[in-house]
């Protein structure tokens, strides 16, 4: 099976924002039952969006909002640094580590199912996870909601993708959930502030009842549909790939310690590569590979994974330092730490109408380009910024993230999805999540490996800070280069991936970057 062609929008998917085609989404796609949108948007398709919207808005929060509380975990359960990271890694581990069997999941057993199940685990875990005492069961609990979260994700941007004709309808509704992602990623800094004033275990609390009413109102709103895909499932990829992922962060987080050139840590490296060949070797062979490898033939695609591992691997090694720069450095209160990024929650909260528009306008991969721009000028604002800086040094830092975050997280999505299949869909939005939590994990550990080889001590920064945001700032200028490679060879031909509208406006954009690898 070849990787289906980027193609320029048609007539039916130029339809207003304010419509839906009447068309039935299978027939792009001849053979793959699909939803009839209605021609309007109608109470219950608002309503659908808007439980879609939470349940993505409750993934990016999950991830934010526990690095505020990290140094309040870390005095109360008496953790390491070192250990102190597995309680982000944990969770994005879990999450990236099964996120392209949760989409194939959701391909084979129903997206609706597959969301609904994995949202009431979700509710489960957190809640378990404000009551444990330990930190090894709190990593635990992390690594749950993670795996709950792995099958959440994709089936909510399936069932998105498949529901709205592809084009500014599309790009619209993207707009508006991939806007409630980025808003809960970013407002979880503010709201894990003020939770944390109270305690730090109200951050684990907050997603439950979030989450259980979500449950509630997806099983009232999101229809049922003859949506499943047929083949089976990859069990061996899904096995190699976590823990070829899971034992190159655990190599890199203990490197420092046992030594760079040990042969523990050169061995835990062989095996890790040894398992990422088995799992590139059994997706080669199996009948039903987890990961299509002629997906990655759709340049589009690739891009858009490549500005998910930079963009999250960057910003959440960044909250990780920043956190521990304000508290422990600064002395910070969380409530202060909160305010403080007040300024960038509101930015990325307040977009949504505006995204789907400039995806439309001025295409996918300038966005990403301006909003990475951004991204790499807030790292490097920040190196300046010292213990006796005031806020207003800090503040051009906030307001650029919230920058960059609005413009990269609708164009990634809408540039990941367009041009595939439905009975693909899963697995396309779930390799780009599967970039987003996997890029946090390897970048997280590389800069928990620095910022650890220093000593943290109140009014002093750190030594190991500089090269730690360096590092951080590298990560992002590698994912400008690659979003601006693409933005200058746009000019020969469609962006067939910016969801171009009926006046044809933006036919100069980007073609797609061909590489290999994929579904």
């Amino acid at each position: 099976m070849t990787a289906t062609a980027p193609r320029p929008a048609s007539a039916e998917s130029t339809a207003t924002t304010e419509h839906v085609s009447a068309e039935p989404i299978a027939g792009r796609h001849a053979g793959v039952p699909g939803p009839v949108p209605d021609t309007h948007w109608t109470p219950k398709l608002w309503g659908t969006l808007l439980v879609l919207c939470t349940v993505l808005f409750l993934d990016g929060l999950d991830v934010s909002m526990v690095g505020v509380a990290l140094p309040a975990i870390q005095a109360d359960l008496g953790l390491s640094t070192a250990s102190l990271q597995w309680i982000v890694s944990g969770y994005v581990l879990g999450y990236g580590g099964l996120l392209l069997l949760g989409g194939r999941t959701a391909d084979l057993l129903g997206r609706r199912r597959a969301l609904l199940v994995a949202l009431g685990v979700f509710a489960a875990a957190s809640l378990l996870g404000a009551l444990v005492d330990d930190g090894g069961l709190l990593i635990a609990t992390r690594f749950i909601k993670g795996l709950a979260a792995a099958f959440t994700a994709p089936a909510g941007l399936s069932i998105l993708t498949t529901t709205f004709p592809e084009g500014p309808v599309r790009n619209r509704a993207l707009g508006i959930y991939t806007v409630f992602g980025a808003s809960g990623f970013s407002s979880g800094l503010i709201l894990g502030g003020l939770l944390t004033e109270i305690n730090w275990r109200a951050t684990f609390l907050l997603p439950a009842p979030l989450a259980i009413l979500a449950l509630i109102a997806g099983i009232k709103l999101i229809p049922k549909h003859a949506e499943r895909a047929t083949g089976g499932y990859d069990i061996l990829g899904a096995v190699t790939s976590t823990a070829a992922l899971l034992l190159t962060v655990f190599t890199v987080v203990n490197a420092p310690a046992a030594g760079w050139g040990s042969m523990r840590t050169v061995g835990s490296f062989v095996l890790a590569a040894a398992l990422f060949a088995a799992f590139i070797g059994i997706e080669r062979r199996i009948k039903h590979p987890l990961v299509r490898l002629g997906i990655f033939r759709n340049g589009s695609l690739v891009r858009a994974n490549i500005a998910a591992v930079t963009v999250a691997g960057a910003y959440i090694s960044f909250q990780f330092v920043l956190g521990l720069f304000l508290q422990a450095v600064l002395g910070w209160s969380p409530m202060q730490m909160a305010l403080a990024l007040l300024p960038a929650g509101l930015m990325v909260a307040t977009s949504g109408s505006l995204m789907g528009r400039l995806i439309t306008r001025f295409g996918t991969g300038r966005l990403i380009a301006l909003g990475m721009t951004a991204f790499v000028a807030a790292y490097g604002l920040f190196l300046t910024v010292g213990v006796t800086s005031s806020y207003l040094a800090m503040l051009p830092t906030v307001v650029l993230l919230g920058m960059g975050f609005a413009l990269c997280f609708s164009a990634m999505n809408v540039q990941a999805t367009n041009g595939v299949a439905d009975d693909e869909q899963g697995l396309a939005s779930g390799l780009v999540q599967t970039s987003f939590q996997v890029g946090g994990a390897l970048v997280l550990a590389v800069t928990t490996a620095i910022v650890g080889e220093g000593v943290i001590q109140a009014g002093q920064v750190p030594d190991s800070f500089a090269p730690a945001l360096a590092v951080i700032t590298a990560v992002t200028v590698i994912g400008l280069a690659v979003a601006l490679l693409g933005t200058r060879r746009k000019a020969a031909a469609t962006d067939s991936d910016s969801g171009v509208d009926a006046d044809a406006e933006l036919a100069e954009l980007e073609p797609a970057l061909v590489t290999a690898g994929g579904r």
